[in-house]
């Protein structure tokens, strides 16, 4: 399983990037899919996520109100889009991969198996 983020940059704050993460081939549709990220000097915080079947889906705190989870099954890929950036957003933006095929998205890190490289995202106020 290969997770390869695109999309991220520099972007001025209250702009907006639209985030991307294909997953390989041998990706099962089944699994959950989901965005963190992480700041220097900080622990990895979840984003969203969202299921298999798109019936479920999930945000931060942080995320909440602002970005956008959604997915696309035929080309098994994740999309995060992000609007009305703040300079706290910065950070690199991992996407994930849970296995468990909940029903439920799982908003802790551990709970998910693979792992992209991430795409870092600038936010200049």
């Amino acid at each position: 399983v290969q997770l390869q983020a695109s999309g991220g940059g520099l972007v001025q704050a209250g702009g907006s990037l639209r985030l991307s993460c294909a997953a390989s081939a041998r990706t099962s549709p089944f699994y959950t899919l989901g965005w963190f990220r992480q700041a220097p000097g900080k622990e990895r915080e979840f984003v969203a996520a969202i299921s298999w079947d798109r019936l479920s889906s999930d945000y931060g705190d942080s995320a909440k109100g602002r970005f956008t989870i959604s997915r696309d099954t035929a080309k098994n890929t994740v999309y995060l889009q992000m609007n009305s950036l703040k300079s706290e957003d910065t950070a690199r933006y991992y996407c994930a991969a849970d296995r468990s095929m909940s029903r439920t998205v799982r908003i802790t890190a551990g709970a998910y198996e693979y792992w992209g490289q991430g795409t870092l995202v600038t936010v200049s106020s």
